[in-house]
């Protein structure tokens, strides 16, 4: 997908939003089938705010991409995975998309100033069940390719996949793994050797068919 297409389809972002993929819905082995999980949001305490950055911009042939981080393998919650940067919103945040981009300048060294990135929307919230964070997905397009920098201690490496791999035709690969003892089956795509799935691979599918319309 061509950068000047995907910026006029991302300015502005519709109001109703179009739904991911069912392909991408993590489901879970029972004794009996396979189930997709009723995780209903904590009622016990307020869900904590965090954000994730979904930075579009143009590589050298005028093409379309955006920024993933593979997260470094530690004993915790998303060791290893594939995600946007992101996370915990702070005191200091004015908002979510401030939050966004301190984190992606504290993960991937992202100067804003200097790519001419500008915020245009968000996604659909999302919750994550292991963490109780309310996630909202901030959209921002750069005029030009970011200078990223991983850092170490959190980002094992940074994927800038094209854009046209997250559109509605594009495959989709059904992956069955165990993990920290759940048997679960998922859709996923596949970036340079990893498997995107979970709620990074949804709002992808979000993102693929708002760019789709």
């Amino acid at each position: 997908m061509r950068f000047i297409d995907a910026v006029a389809r991302l300015e502005p972002l519709p109001d109703v939003l179009p739904a991911a993929s069912t392909a991408l819905t993590t489901i879970v082995r029972t004794d009996a089938d396979w189930v997709r999980p009723d995780l209903p949001p904590s009622t016990a305490r307020a869900t904590r705010p965090a954000a994730v950055l979904v930075l579009v911009f143009p590589d050298d042939a005028g093409d379309a991409r955006l920024v993933l981080i593979e997260r470094t393998t530690h004993d915790g919650h998303h060791s290893g995975e594939v995600s946007f940067p992101g996370g915990k919103a702070e005191p200091g945040d004015a908002d979510e998309a401030a939050t966004a981009l301190r984190e992606a300048a504290e993960e991937v060294a992202l100067d804003p100033a200097a790519a001419g990135v500008r915020v245009v929307g968000t996604l659909e919230p999302f919750w994550i069940p292991v963490s109780d964070f309310r996630v909202t997905p901030i959209v921002a397009i750069a005029d030009r390719a970011p200078v990223l920098t991983p850092d170490p201690r959190e980002v094992a490496s940074i994927l800038v996949p094209p854009l046209r791999v997250f559109l509605p035709d594009a495959p989709v690969e059904i992956v069955e793994r165990t993990i920290r003892d759940w048997p679960l089956r998922f859709g996923a795509y596949p970036v340079d050797g990893h498997a995107v799935w979970g709620a990074t691979a949804r709002v992808l599918s979000q993102l693929g068919h708002v760019l789709a319309r």
